[in-house]
């Protein structure tokens, strides 16, 4: 039995190209340039009128509800979701879980209203509250220091503790500090000027003082002693004095150093002139001085300790006499003259 061959077609014919359509020879007319003068035959685009933007286009739209997958289905089918009876259901918690969702929606919305209001209201007022803050700052230091002084003054905190006397040289100054001894315990800035003036009156030795406070617990007491030019003999007794008269101290002996003063009163032109002239000598001559006799403004004279006179009258140009001493006794000492005549200091005289 011989096997079917397999059928072979025979091969197709060759489709030739599709021929081109046959080409225009003749020749177009050009195509006319449009000229200045011609007319505008383009047509013109007429924009439709838009409708004014109302505000309320501009207000913002409602959050858009949530509204379920198969809410379209149920509608369309007019099946209820939980008709089955299954009130349980994803179905049923649907719509609770879109009003929570829009709540949450609606208190975010309200906490970013009011924080965006909070930055309007502190981008409008930041001077008014620069100038609150400096007035504040300001009242707080005013208290700061009232609460200070107050603590400062009604407080044993700088309450006086010590005394410490400076200036003191004849007077001893255990005796300053005892006497101001009723002032410790009183704080410093209630200390009484007066109730100090009082308490050192008693000592004629000061002509001036000055205190200073120290705190915590300190009273400088700056002393300005008087000082001495001569003593008065008074009986039995010798007063020191200074130059106003004022008695420094009594003794029974007459001290050393100072001269002795015959002048009368106190208080008369001849005292006062004498003490003017102990005043102008120099330490050397001073240191020499044994006498001062003054009856008068105008005849002083003065009795040094070799035994030698001076002459000195007023106490006008007392410094310029005082220079002219000092260059004779260097040149004619005390023991080879017995009387310096400077009442004319310009022409002095030696007996």
């Amino acid at each position: 039995m011989r096997r079917p061959q397999a059928f072979t077609p025979p091969p197709a014919p060759p489709v030739p190209p599709p021929a081109s359509p046959p080409r225009d020879r003749t020749r177009q007319a050009p195509t006319p340039r449009p000229s200045r003068n011609d007319p505008i035959t383009e047509p013109i685009a007429v924009q439709a009128a838009t409708p004014p933007v109302t505000e309320r286009e501009h207000e913002p739209s409602a959050p858009p509800l949530y509204v379920p997958a198969d809410a379209g289905a149920d509608a369309d089918t007019g099946v209820d979701a939980d008709a089955d009876g299954d009130a349980d259901g994803p179905s049923s918690r649907r719509p609770a879980l879109a009003a929570v969702a829009a709540r949450r929606q609606l208190r975010a919305a309200r906490r970013a209203r009011k924080k965006y209001e909070r930055e309007e209201v502190r981008r409008f007022t930041w001077r008014s509250r620069r100038r609150r803050r400096a007035w504040l700052a300001a009242l707080g230091v005013v208290a700061a220091l009232a609460a200070f002084v107050l603590v400062g003054v009604y407080s044993p905190v700088m309450a006086l503790r010590q005394v410490q006397v400076v200036g003191a040289e004849r007077l001893p100054a255990d005796k300053v500090e005892a006497a101001l001894a009723d002032q410790l315990g009183t704080p410093l800035p209630l200390i009484d000027s007066a109730e100090v003036k009082s308490a050192l009156a008693p000592f004629t030795i000061i002509q001036s003082f000055r205190t200073e406070s120290r705190p915590p617990h300190t009273l400088v007491v700056r002393l300005v002693e008087r000082e001495p030019v001569g003593v008065i003999a008074r009986g039995s007794r010798f007063d020191l004095v200074d130059a106003a008269g004022v008695v420094i101290e009594t003794s029974a002996k007459r001290p050393d150093g100072y001269p002795k003063l015959v002048a009368g009163d106190t208080d008369g032109a001849g005292f006062r002139a004498a003490t003017a002239v102990v005043r102008a000598l120099p330490d050397g001559i001073r240191g020499t001085l044994r006498e001062v006799h003054a009856g008068t403004a105008d005849d002083v004279t003065l009795t040094l300790s070799g035994g030698a006179r001076v002459v000195w009258g007023s106490a006008e140009r007392s410094d310029d006499k005082a220079a002219v001493l000092t260059a004779l006794m260097v040149s004619h000492p005390a023991g080879s003259v017995d009387e310096y005549d400077v009442t004319s200091p310009d022409s002095p005289v030696i007996r």
